[in-house]
């Protein structure tokens, strides 16, 4: 019985910790929030913290993974284009959490054995997928036109995003949303226009 009841209090804890480091590292962002400050806004130890998740990166993965996962619910319901746009346009009020991802992607993406590299690597083909295979199901309705290569759009899609995202971390006053927007409506409309 202790067991399981220490089972439970390890999991409402590690719950707080994100909840809380979530809105730290919104504030702060990733260079900005210490190990330290995270471990005294949850009464923990730096060890006692890490002890809920190995380290450092292995937190900030999780911090990603549980924004991923509200932002999931909070668009139930819409497609994911439509999903896709809004995160975007909902990035730009959360900059710490735009520095965090674009920090961890950097360090992924060079380092095959850092600890968020699988992740990321599965998050882009799940995203890629998805909006592949929602396009395709927006050509079979005819909301789409048919001769719109939808992989390569979902890739451009997810690269405009990206790159949207270092611009604005550069200069604030970039709307990511709108650039992205823009490059889905061009793509739709060079597709009608196009000869055949």
């Amino acid at each position: 019985m202790t067991r399981r009841g220490s089972y439970a209090k390890g999991v409402a804890k590690r719950e707080e910790i994100l909840r809380v480091a979530l809105e730290v590292v919104d504030r702060n962002g990733m260079r900005g929030t210490s190990v330290r400050e995270l471990a005294d806004a949850v009464d923990l130890t730096q060890a006692g913290l890490l002890h809920h998740f190995g380290s450092k990166e292995e937190l900030f993965l999780s911090i990603l993974t549980v924004r991923d996962e509200e932002a999931a619910a909070r668009m139930d319901g819409l497609d994911v284009i439509d999903q896709f746009l809004t995160v975007i346009a909902d990035n730009a009020r959360t900059p710490g959490m735009v520095q965090l991802f674009t920090s961890m992607a950097a360090a992924a993406t060079s380092d095959a054995s850092h600890p968020a590299h699988a992740w990321f690597a599965e998050r882009y083909v799940r995203f890629r997928t998805s909006l592949t295979d929602t396009m395709r199901r927006r050509q079979a309705s005819g909301e789409m036109p048919d001769d719109v290569d939808v992989e390569k759009l979902a890739g451009v899609m997810m690269a405009v995003s990206d790159g949207m995202q270092l611009q604005w971390m550069l200069d604030p006053t970039t709307d990511m949303a709108a650039h992205v927007r823009l490059v889905w409506e061009l793509a739709l409309r060079s597709a009608v226009s196009a000869p055949s």
